[in-house]
């Protein structure tokens, strides 16, 4: 059965989510929510973005997990999306909330800043 990149990818995202969520009773997996999946052609590679709710030893526990069940979400994803192929699967930690947040804090800074600025002008 042929997918469509795209499709693939969020197909995979989704079982992922259902699998690590549901069937992984690993104590080292921690609140992991998987954000993206990209594949990279031709599909025999697929980059998983996760987020962790936690801190930094929570996120590398949760790592270590996930890349010990590798073996184990492979097989699983070939039975439930019926793939003959299934793609490697390399975990990587999705860092952009924590940007995201950083950068927040930077532009309340900024603003702190220009405002006190504006301040010192008007006296």
């Amino acid at each position: 059965m042929p997918h469509r990149p795209e499709r693939l990818a969020e197909m995979i995202r989704d079982e992922l989510t259902e699998l690590i969520e549901g069937e992984l009773a690993d104590p080292r997996i921690g609140l992991a929510t998987v954000s993206e999946v990209k594949l990279e052609p031709p599909m025999r590679l697929a980059r998983i973005y996760f987020a962790v709710s936690g801190n930094e030893e929570e996120q590398v526990r949760t790592m270590e997990g996930l890349l010990a069940a590798r073996g184990f979400l492979r097989v699983e994803l070939g039975h439930r999306l019926q793939l003959r192929r299934v793609p490697e699967l390399r975990f990587e930690l999705d860092r952009s909330k924590e940007h995201t947040q950083r950068l927040d804090q930077l532009l309340q800074r900024a603003r702190k800043h220009y405002t006190a600025m504006d301040r010192r002008k008007e006296n």
